[in-house]
């Protein structure tokens, strides 16, 4: 069933990887979210603050600027430092969920290659239930 989410909730989407930007993103507008997409952390940091996101999805590792200095730089401006973030790695072995929320405030790790249907699940589950099941 198509499902719409109430409000077009906007998810901004970074990764330097285009085929998991693109198959995330076709997932994400199919469940209803207005999605914009970034190819590294620097263009997603002039996103977020030109047009605050409901939801970040980030990798970890990309030019430019990475996910985790992206997160530190939210994590550090007033308006954005409650920003909902989901990190995606292609090493997740190296980073521990429970830490990265202790130590970034990121929400979840997910590890590549992922589901992008998880990850719309992930994301509905932040912005509070919000996509429904339509007819």
């Amino acid at each position: 069933m198509p499902r719409r989410v109430s409000m077009s909730k906007k998810i901004l989407l970074a990764d330097d990887e285009i085929h998991i930007l693109r198959a995330a993103e076709m997932t994400a507008r199919r469940a209803g979210y207005d999605v914009q997409i970034a190819r590294d952390g620097a263009e997603a940091w002039e996103m977020v603050q030109r047009q605050r996101p409901d939801v970040l999805v980030t990798d970890v590792q990309m030019p430019r600027m990475d996910g985790l200095e992206l997160t530190r730089q939210i994590r550090g401006n007033a308006r954005l430092k409650d920003l909902p973030i989901l990190m995606l790695t292609a090493k997740g072995y190296e980073l521990e969920p429970h830490e990265m929320a202790e130590k970034w405030g990121v929400l979840d790790v997910l590890t590549k290659p992922f589901s992008p249907r998880e990850l719309v699940r992930q994301i509905d589950q932040i912005v509070g239930g919000a996509a429904v099941a339509t007819r």
